[in-house]
């Protein structure tokens, strides 16, 4: 489904006193809510810095992968709908990269979209998450990678429930779930 030309517009540049970037939401039940203008923005103009980096080489994930999670997570591949027992686990909890174990989402923001992957209306933080713009196999969307070791994620989409309008379909290969405290 491609992006329509007002939706990609939405983001114009605007000058800034101080010359830092910030991220553009819309203001209704929380300023710091992260919207489809503000998505569109991030995947044009630059993601927010990451907390920390972490990078290795190819072969480094390689050994470290399987083959289906470096054909995802490092490929930026597909995982088969519905292949995962994630789409239906809602216990308490977050939801970490695969790669890096970075804390990506929560289980507060988590949803059934009955797409067949796992769906989430906002990362935990603004920080952890980065957005590209996502041409490929002819559609235009927006690519979620982790912003910390660029571990393909998904993509988001303007089809989410409240607060955010915002479905992050999320492979469950590129994720790990992370044990809650007793």
């Amino acid at each position: 489904m491609p992006l329509p030309a007002p939706e990609l517009a939405v983001a114009a540049p605007r000058p800034l006193e101080d010359g830092v970037a910030r991220m553009s939401t819309e203001k209704s039940e929380s300023s710091s809510v992260l919207r489809w203008p503000g998505v569109i923005e991030l995947a044009q103009r630059g993601n927010v810095t990451p907390p920390r980096r972490v990078e290795k080489s190819d072969a480094e994930w390689r050994k470290e992968l399987t083959n289906e999670q470096y054909y995802v997570a490092r490929g930026k591949g597909t995982e088969r709908a519905f292949s995962s027992e994630m789409c239906a686990l809602f216990e308490p909890g977050r939801y970490n990269c695969l790669c890096c174990g970075t804390p990506l989402f929560d289980s507060t923001t988590k949803f059934d979209s009955g797409t067949g992957w796992p769906s989430f209306t906002a990362p935990l933080t603004p920080d952890v998450v980065a957005y590209h713009l996502d041409t490929a196999h002819g559609m235009q969307r927006v690519e979620t990678t982790c912003n910390v070791c660029d571990a393909h994620l998904g993509h988001v989409f303007p089809d989410g429930p409240r607060p955010s309008g915002l479905r992050f379909c999320i492979n469950a290969v590129s994720l790990k779930k992370a044990k809650s405290p007793e």
